[in-house]
């Protein structure tokens, strides 16, 4: 669970947390029946400088010897080690490593990087900016988690030093006994300090944003499919409808010189099929095309001047494409019936 001071909403500016994150509270927090470990943690933002390049960094400052417990399946480069009472060490993100677009990595294993912080001064009022130098002694491999892959961590007492934290922690994370104790230990946590003192988001809160999220975006694209479908059929029935009124004369000429309503029906389905054949198949094939297209130049990937390996691949599943092609077709085959079924009506007259 992730614990913060105060309730923040995505309508309404967080205001000055009600409560201090300090030892007693860690300590407290720690105390309780279900709870297992709580990792404090300060944040903050560097300027770091890696010979001449710079970035702009989150920072998480925590004991980074717990950090699988916030990353279960944290894994490092080659070469790297946690160097939990080194106040110098740092760890830093894959996307901080390897920033997209960069053709080499911005930092490596054991490089020297210079760490500037802004801040403004209490007492004057006036900016001011504090520098550090820090030893790179890991490299976080992609880990699927934002808050690490886009953030450096430092040791806990630096981070208090370099941000003037005094000990008033940001944040803190907090791991329950077992995942069915979750609900438990979040009960403990507001009951304590208030639900509307202290915010504890669950990661059975963040599922169920998440599917909440991806539950709209598939409507939306379905609506989006729906919608060019509907388009689709609606310039096949144009072109057909089209293609009828053009070809009348002719028409009449086959039915005067025996053609019957059915010739006539099934020749302008085969127009309908012809028309739904080219076009899924050349539909795809662009798609295809598209897609790779697509992920051989991005940012970021090989041959698109990239650092790091394509984090993303076209994947196609056969099964979903052949679904996609039998549907192009038989819309286009449903999308030709009503002007094919107009035109086989038609007097010779």
């Amino acid at each position: 669970m992730t614990v913060s001071s105060g309730q923040h909403g995505f309508r309404r500016p967080s205001g000055p947390p009600t409560i201090i994150f300090n030892s007693e509270v860690v300590n407290r927090i720690k105390s309780l029946p279900y709870v297992q470990q709580v990792i404090p943690e300060y944040q903050g933002q560097l300027q770091l400088n890696a010979m001449g390049n710079i970035e702009n960094s989150q920072v998480m400052g925590m004991d980074p010897t717990k950090l699988n417990l916030i990353s279960p399946s944290i894994q490092l480069v080659p070469g790297s080690s946690i160097q939990a009472n080194n106040p110098t060490g740092m760890l830093v993100g894959d996307s901080i490593a390897n920033p997209p677009g960069m053709t080499t990595p911005f930092i490596t294993v054991g490089q020297t990087v210079k760490g500037t912080y802004s801040f403004v001064d209490a007492t004057t009022g006036k900016l001011q900016t504090a520098s550090r130098s820090f030893i790179v002694t890991g490299v976080i491999q992609p880990t699927g988690n934002n808050q690490v892959d886009r953030a450096v961590i430092i040791n806990e007492a630096t981070a208090n030093s370099l941000f003037h934290k005094t000990g008033k922690y940001d944040s803190m994370a907090v791991a329950a006994l077992s995942g069915d104790y979750v609900n438990a230990a979040q009960q403990e946590i507001t009951n304590i300090y208030g639900s509307n003192n202290i915010g504890v988001t669950t990661p059975k809160a963040i599922l169920q944003a998440r599917q909440q999220f991806q539950s709209g975006n598939s409507s939306f694209i379905l609506d989006i499919a729906f919608i060019s479908l509907l388009v689709g059929a609606v310039g096949i029935i144009t072109t057909l409808y089209t293609t009828v009124n053009e070809r009348i004369k002719e028409i009449g000429t086959m039915k005067a010189i025996g053609a019957k309503s059915g010739f006539i029906l099934s020749l302008f389905m085969s127009e309908a099929l012809l028309i739904g054949l080219m076009g899924s198949t050349l539909g795809i094939l662009m798609g295809v095309m598209g897609a790779y297209i697509m992920t051989e130049f991005a940012p970021g990937t090989p041959g698109g001047g990239g650092a790091a390996a394509a984090h993303v691949s076209p994947i196609f599943i056969p099964h979903d494409i052949l679904n996609v092609w039998i549907l192009s077709v038989v819309l286009s085959i449903a999308a030709g019936i009503f002007p094919a079924w107009k035109v086989s009506r038609l007097s010779p007259l």
